[in-house]
């Protein structure tokens, strides 16, 4: 049992003292219900912690991840099913008795008498080992039609395969080579269906990874650049071909348009005149230092007696 303890103490108190008006009680820590899968997502460390302010109370708990796609992952797996959205943060639901959000590499469950938007600011403020990536794009590549609201599930190896898809072999997926994965459940006229999508590094480990797929029992794939996606025994096979038709793969490409013939004199005029304006300044410089000192030399031939302006030299020989 003491495995299943989390590890803040060990780590100091993270909460705030004070959130808002609510004064922070004393420090709990909190169990890990799955060990495995936790450690798989990068679990760094939670906390619980009671505050109150007056007759109102609320119960906060955190969960400290490695990085913001694991902080994504947990945060998936952690919503109800009658979860609403709400515009807490980029990641983050209302429940029946309170609220679950991310926020950079954290994951907050707050219940009871959930403190106004504007309070939370001062647990942002101090976070320890804080990091903001962005999220991976193949959390938004599920389609939507049809799609059960939070039924999304991030796969970052094979325990998170195992537990959200196990008819996918570990194999197949192929997590030592770098994929990741998001599924999401389906409801169709013949029952609900899973499906899962896998992002690889290149298209060509896609195209490599597909050829496995197709051979799953019952399985159904399709490849879109470095993206397969996948359904296994679905209850209706036109269904599953009608959803596998909506995956798509968005490209970053970059156009190199010609430039126009008149804007290429234009800068090589440009570069021209600089140079000759450059040239212009130094033969100026040349012939009023030729100029200047011509000057000097006449006057010191045509003056007679002492020059004033002759350097006075010691003879010290």
């Amino acid at each position: 049992m003491a495995l299943l303890v989390s590890a803040a103490s060990a780590y100091g108190a993270i909460f705030p003292d004070q959130i808002g008006e609510f004064k922070k009680g004393p420090v709990k820590t909190i169990a890990v219900p799955d060990q495995a899968l936790y450690a798989e997502y990068g679990l760094d460390a939670s906390e619980q912690a009671e505050y109150a302010a007056g007759p109102k109370h609320f119960s906060a708990t955190l969960w400290r991840m490695r990085d913001s796609t694991g902080a994504m992952a947990l945060f998936e797996s952690r919503r109800p099913p009658g979860a609403i959205p709400v515009k807490l943060s980029k990641l983050a639901v209302q429940t029946s008795d309170g609220v679950i959000f991310a926020y950079g590499n954290y994951v907050f469950r707050m219940t009871g008498d959930v403190p106004p938007t504007a309070a939370l600011q001062s647990i942002y403020d101090s976070l320890p080992k804080l990091e903001q990536s962005p999220l991976p794009p193949l959390m938004t590549d599920l389609p939507v039609d049809g799609l059960v609201p939070n039924s999304e599930r991030y796969i970052l190896g094979p325990v998170s395969l195992d537990r959200f898809e196990a008819r996918i072999p570990r194999s197949v997926a192929a997590f030592h080579l770098g994929a990741e994965g998001q599924l999401g459940s389906y409801q169709t006229a013949q029952g609900p269906m899973t499906l899962a999508i896998f992002s690889y590094p290149t298209p060509s480990i896609a195209r490599q990874q597909y050829q496995d797929f197709q051979k799953i029992p019952g399985g159904i794939a399709r490849r879109v650049g470095n993206l397969v996606a996948v359904t296994v025994a679905p209850p209706d096979r036109d269904a599953a071909e009608r959803l596998l038709s909506q995956v798509h793969y968005d490209t970053n490409m970059v156009w190199n348009e010609p430039i126009p013939d008149h804007e290429v004199r234009d800068k090589v005029r440009y570069i021209l005149d600089v140079f000759v304006f450059a040239g212009l300044l130094i033969a100026g410089c040349v012939v009023a230092g030729v100029a200047f000192g011509g000057y000097r030399t006449l006057r010191r031939k045509l003056r007679r007696g002492d020059d004033p302006e002759a350097m006075i030299t010691l003879h010290l020989s």
